[in-house]
């Protein structure tokens, strides 16, 4: 359990705040993360890393000279929004391009995507590198569907140095994705983490078993088996690895980088043991150790397990891998010393264009309906939760109390300033990304925006205009999140919603009804999903796993569609201004 806790919702922002304070000679704090506090030299090619928050020395511990010039610091385990990741990037670039790195997640593919277009579309030369090294999350063939563990920790620290090497914006990238596609992990966990402010872990493994194959957002593992004693459990773990490398052990030069990697609460002298046997193993495979790591690098809070990771070097991935770096937490030096960083004043905010008296008042509207949403997914954030721990990390829940807060605020702010609708809801969406962040928060933050882009701050929508911009939201979702029906996410709500919509307006319902019924529709959707497998998201590694529970994704989507049912059957227009 995570005991020293002020408000759980502050406590991801809480321990960035206290780790940069720590480290002043590291780093320095932007919004959204930190950044190197020594400056880098001009026209060098800038390494930004992220994800969520609970993998501590992950990220902003690999921040300094050798190592990543800024990380992004989500939630718990929720990816950063895109404008986290964007601002921290703008700080970071020094002109030579920029590599984004991340683990193999949606909600930071969807994320650092965005930035990553954003930057791209102010003339940055920006390309993405996503870790792919856990073994079990999916097949060879497959491997850009695997997801990234603790092999982040070496595939970025090469990268890291071939930027440090003044290598330019394609070298670097091509040498992270060699030392990628070299990489391989396998982990196995005693007990499961516990999120902050919750009173269970995610999940349980029963005494005398491990679970193996797990992944580090508190998701269970794909199996479990007896517990093995240290010598045991390291054979397995070197086993697993190597047969999971394949040919990719059989082409390098049998020399390899190797973690042996602390999930949160195993003791240094376990892993230590653990380490003696992988090193004895390894060396009988033929395989020569070049600088082995052993201690925690990429955590799930405080959950008790570990993993080993094994990259196969070529001689440019040795060379990197052993260069001299100075982060929080990673040391191996010396390093050159650096001149101080110096940040530029942020600039004035940004101010909302007032819409016109009839465009404010139906986005008061709507700003009451977003409250009543809030209020709604406050309701269910436990159940969104457990729902979503079956076959994921259990904080869907989390994520969505925190979007539609943020979306109410913001809106609520907007609708102070006169806002129109459109204006709103841009503002809306935006809130929604950066606090939820997650696959949830960029879909639901680009749906607002897809949805405001068909509206304007002039004119009251119609029904045809509502049926409008629901269609884009949807689309938006299935492009970006790359989900169809019958994968088991929220589009298997969300689609029937707009067909339904759609066909109620035609045949002349009056608008509330007709989203009532679409309301209903959705439901029953997310209902049916307890009983298809998933093909998507975290879920699609535990698969048939997840059948007799629903989609969390599709069940809070249902939810919100039919609070505003609701809402806009009770919450009548008001007078003008």
């Amino acid at each position: 359990m995570t005991r020293l806790v002020n408000v759980a919702p502050d406590f991801a922002g809480e321990a960035l705040e206290g780790f940069a304070a720590a480290h002043r000679e590291h780093v320095i704090p932007v919004p959204g993360g930190v950044v190197r506090a020594s400056a880098t030299p001009a026209g060098r090619v800038a390494v930004v890393l992220g994800g969520g928050s609970g993998h501590y020395p992950a990220f902003a511990g690999w921040v300094g000279p050798g190592f990543a010039h800024g990380a992004v610091c989500g939630n718990i385990f929720a990816s950063p929004s895109a404008s986290q990741v964007y601002s921290v990037a703008r700080v970071a670039d020094a002109g030579g391009g920029m590599i984004l790195g991340f683990g193999n997640y949606a909600g930071d593919v969807l994320h650092f995507g965005q930035a990553a277009e954003r930057l791209r579309a102010e003339g940055i030369d920006v390309r993405t590198l996503a870790v792919t090294d856990d073994i079990v999350s999916a097949p060879p063939q497959k491997r850009d569907q695997r997801r990234g563990v603790a092999g982040n920790m070496i595939v970025f620290k090469i990268a890291c140095g071939a930027a440090e090497d003044g290598l330019d914006l394609n070298a670097v990238e091509a040498i992270g994705r060699r030392a990628n596609e070299a990489t391989f992990s396998f982990g196995v966990a005693f007990d499961g983490c516990t999120l902050p402010g919750a009173g269970h872990p995610l999940f349980t493994v029963e005494s005398g078993h491990m679970a193996i194959g797990l992944g580090i957002h508190g998701e269970p593992g794909i199996g479990k088996q007896r517990l093995l004693g240290a010598d045991e459990l390291a054979d397995l773990l070197v086993g697993e690895v190597l047969d999971g490398a394949g040919a990719g052990a059989s082409r390098s030069s049998g020399r390899v980088a190797v973690l042996v990697n602390g999930l949160g609460s195993v003791k240094y002298e376990e892993l230590f043991v653990v380490y003696r046997r992988v090193a004895h193993q390894l060396g009988k495979a033929g395989l020569t150790i070049v600088r082995p790591t052993v201690g925690e690098q990429v955590t799930s809070l405080n959950m008790s397990g570990l993993s080993l990771t094994v990259t196969f070097l070529d001689d440019d991935l040795e060379k990197y891998w052993v260069a001299p770096a100075d982060a929080p937490a990673f040391h191996r030096g010396p390093v050159d010393e650096q001149p101080r960083r110096v940040l530029a004043a942020a600039g004035p905010p940004r101010r909302i264009e007032p819409g016109s008296p009839a465009s404010q008042a139906c986005a008061a509207r709507v700003a009451r309906g977003l409250a009543h949403v809030r209020d709604v997914v406050l309701q269910h954030e436990a159940r969104l939760g457990e729902i979503d721990a079956v076959a994921g990390d259990g904080d869907h829940g989390i994520g969505m109390a925190r979007g539609t807060a943020a979306a109410m605020e913001a809106a609520e702010m907007a609708a102070d300033e006169r806002a129109g609708v459109r204006g709103l809801l841009i503002q809306a969406a935006e809130a929604w990304s950066e606090r939820a962040g997650g696959t949830s928060g960029a879909l639901w933050g680009a749906a607002l925006t897809a949805a405001a882009g068909t509206l304007d701050d002039e004119n009251v929508p119609t029904p045809d205009d509502i049926v409008r911009a629901t269609g884009a939201a949807v689309a938006t979702v299935m492009r970006l999140g790359g989900a169809e029906p019958g994968d088991k996410t929220l589009v298997d709500a969300a689609v029937p919603f707009a067909r339904v919509l759609e066909a109620r307006t035609e045949a002349g319902t009056p608008l509330d009804a007709a989203w009532s019924a679409a309301a209903h529709a959705a439901t029953q959707a997310a209902e049916a999903t307890a009983h298809i497998p998933a093909r998507l998201g975290r879920a699609r590694t535990h698969g048939h796993g997840s059948i007799g529970t629903p989609d969390a994704g599709a069940v809070s989507f249902a939810l919100i569609v039919s609070a505003l049912a609701v809402h806009f059957a009770t919450d009548q227009p008001r007078e003008q201004p």
